[in-house]
């Protein structure tokens, strides 16, 4: 009779590793996914959830984005910074239309009767209506028409959209040709656009504002502050609006 030989079971002492190896991917995936969803991105979690369906079953149910053609540097740079660099070439044609008026009006800047200043996306020409019209009229006198002319040859070769203000004191008007202070200050604009078109600016390009005596820059207390309100601005716009802005 044949000896039967009995042979001894290996114990495997590593079977341990399989268990652990799994529960330390689940974990993995675990967070993964909440940090997905802690992000609110549907774009994203869609992207992490198919990586996992691809992890675990080897398939990817996301197409690769396909690019159309080469990627220009224009669509590589910044929309900022082109914005930024368009504020400020435009901020630099504003400067330097202040720069030109400024030198068109130094004779009457000097004294006080015209001010030129510049702010963020306008150009402003304040002229004191003591040198344009007679109390109470609204006819441009001889002196003034020189000056509005010249205004209108510096103006008129830049794009840019003018609005053209007139403003009064306090003082009451009435009579046959006024009822109030707003008729005689629209009026008073109306004159100057109209001789700003026969210097060579597009009508398309102005407009008339009269606010009366409702926009004092002095106190109407003093002759000097009655005549500071008395005047006609020229307010020189900037080029269309900013993203954003």
């Amino acid at each position: 009779m044949s000896r039967r030989h009995k042979h001894e079971e290996h114990s495997n002492h590593e079977s341990w590793a399989i268990p652990y190896g799994d529960l330390v991917t689940l974990l993995l995936a675990f967070f993964v996914v909440m940090y997905a969803i802690s992000s609110v991105n549907e774009g994203k979690y869609r992207v992490v959830s198919d990586s996992l369906n691809a992890a675990f079953r080897g398939t990817s149910t996301v197409p690769e984005p396909i690019q159309v053609g080469e990627r220009s540097a224009t669509s590589l740079a910044s929309p900022v910074v082109q914005i930024d660099s368009d504020k400020e070439a435009r901020l630099l044609a504003m400067r330097q239309m202040a720069a030109q008026l400024e030198s068109a009006m130094r004779p009457l800047i000097a004294q006080d009767m015209v001010d030129v200043h510049s702010g963020d996306g306008f150009v402003e020409v304040a002229i004191r209506s003591d040198l344009l019209f007679a109390s109470g009229v609204a006819q441009l006198s001889t002196d003034a028409q020189p000056v509005i002319r010249l205004l209108g040859e510096t103006l008129h070769e830049f794009p840019n959209d003018i609005r053209v203000e007139g403003h009064t004191d306090n003082v009451p008007i009435r009579n046959s040709q006024f009822q109030s202070n707003w008729e005689l200050s629209a009026a008073r604009a109306a004159n100057v656009v109209h001789l700003l078109t026969e210097s060579g600016v597009d009508p398309k390009r102005l407009s008339v504002l009269a606010f009366g005596e409702y926009r004092p820059v002095l106190p109407n207390a003093t002759a000097d502050g009655r005549n500071a309100n008395r005047r006609v601005v020229l307010t020189v716009m900037g080029s269309e609006p900013l993203p954003g802005t």
